[in-house]
């Protein structure tokens, strides 16, 4: 039997890179749910991959009241919820002395806020026993040049992991995190012209210690592990996913 078999999800930023590796890892594995993102066309294509087992809503996280709709809608489909992966997020670059109050509450209520308030919106609908999974970076543990804001939300989020365990003992839910480091994932399309691509990517695989950067797949395999019963007696880990970056390199 799949280790997924008959378990809801529901998974943010599930239109594309870590949510979509994480949702096609899930389906593999005999999952059904829900994915979340903001752009129609993204969506479209991710339900072309996914098939009848998930829906797509179209969502913004940041807002409570989407929220609500997203676990009403999952709900009414599915009848359950017994895993949330808490993906959505981006990288929100800039210093300390260029990060206006603007920029600086826009990450905010992506990278941190949204992932406090879609596990709280989740909570009435989830069965006892469930799975939250968040997603952290390892960011949050190396200063990486221009990604300040973007770290200290990410470790805030590995805390998360740890607070929300404690608070739902009582129900058996668990709470962990997996942290990336670097992913092929269409984000470096928004930092990186075409023509550099490939270069880019060889320079970020030459710096890892695996000499490679990470897939969807890796992290959606490590997803399927938090969500599974094989991973029971874990509350509040940090698994990191980045290719020994992390702890192998100074």
């Amino acid at each position: 039997m799949s280790k997924l078999t008959n378990k809801v999800a529901v998974i943010t930023g599930g239109n594309s890179g870590i949510g979509l590796g994480i949702a096609l890892e899930f389906k593999q594995e005999g999952a059904k749910g829900v994915i979340v993102g903001r752009n129609p066309e993204t969506l479209a294509a991710a339900m072309a991959k996914l098939g009848d087992d998930f829906i797509a809503i179209n969502a913004d996280v940041t807002q409570v009241a989407d929220l609500d709709r997203i676990f009403a809608a999952a709900v009414e489909k599915f009848g359950k919820i017994d895993i949330i992966v808490a993906n959505a997020g981006a990288g929100a670059v800039g210093t300390v002395a260029t990060t206006s109050e603007a920029d600086f509450g826009q990450a905010i209520d992506l990278n941190l806020k949204s992932v406090y308030f879609t596990v709280q919106k989740a909570l009435p609908y989830m069965n006892e026993g469930g799975s939250i999974i968040l997603i952290g970076s390892n960011a949050a543990h190396r200063a990486y040049a221009n990604f300040t804001l973007y770290g200290a939300a990410k470790a805030a989020v590995i805390y998360l992991a740890k607070g929300f365990s404690s608070d739902l003992l009582d129900r058996k839910i668990r709470a962990n995190v997996i942290t990336p480091g670097t992913t092929d994932t269409p984000a470096f399309d928004k930092f990186v012209p075409a023509e550099k691509m490939e270069a880019v990517k060889k320079h970020f695989a030459d710096q890892m210690p695996i000499g490679r950067i990470g897939q969807p797949a890796d992290i959606g395999k490590t997803a399927v592990f938090l969500a599974s019963d094989d991973s029971s007696f874990m509350l509040g880990a940090e698994l990191l996913v980045d290719g020994g970056m992390t702890y192998l390199t100074k």
